[in-house]
């Protein structure tokens, strides 16, 4: 994959919704929830302040992280479905 994101946005790869509940029901498509749990496939080079210094992210290739269900933009590269969002939206690291 060929994407960079710019300043402080990470691309994000969404974990598979969940297709049985813990009871062992399946779960039909149409009823299944956005997943809020992902893997961060490219970071960006970090916030930029005012005064022009750049601050880098705590995010890193590789982590797992847990974000709003409603955040990002959602994008596909090559069949595969990704998220672009800031770090803020980021709740926090797996």
């Amino acid at each position: 994959m060929k994407i960079t994101p710019l300043h402080d946005r990470v691309v994000v790869k969404p974990s598979p919704a969940e297709e049985k509940t813990a009871s062992g029901l399946i779960i039909p498509d149409t009823a299944k929830e956005k997943p809020m749990q992902g893997e961060v496939v490219a970071v960006g080079a970090g916030k930029v302040s005012e005064d022009g210094k750049v601050t880098p992210l705590t995010l890193k290739k590789g982590d797992k992280v847990l974000y709003g269900k409603y955040s990002g933009t959602e994008i596909t590269i090559e069949g595969d479905e990704y998220l672009i969002m800031r770090e803020s939206d980021v709740y926090a690291i797996i």
